[in-house]
């Protein structure tokens, strides 16, 4: 992994308060790909503040949506998909306990 990847991960995720939220969202993605009313559904967060961290995961690479608008369906990114196991560390590490 290049440490570029790996600094990234560790913004996202760590770098503010958003990063738990952010973290979840991934999994659940990860878990089955879904458009943001479905992830604010899914993880019982509201819309907006699902919205945001969305545009700030795409930002960074860590989620691409497929499709326009509010029907954009999210995945994990490639560079994600090949870091995950970094990602993992990290949220077991600092996540929720």
């Amino acid at each position: 992994m290049s440490s570029a990847v790996r600094r990234i991960i560790w913004w996202v995720f760590t770098g503010s308060r958003g990063g738990p939220n952010r973290a979840r969202l991934v999994v659940a993605v990860k878990e089955r790909p879904m458009n943001a009313n479905q992830i604010a559904e899914n993880l019982s967060m509201d819309y907006k503040t699902v919205r945001h961290h969305l545009s700030v995961l795409v930002k960074n690479h860590m989620l691409i949506p497929v499709g326009d608008g509010y029907g954009a369906m999210y995945f994990i990114s490639p560079e994600l998909e090949q870091n995950y196991d970094e990602f993992t560390k990290i949220w077991e590490r600092l996540g929720p306990k």
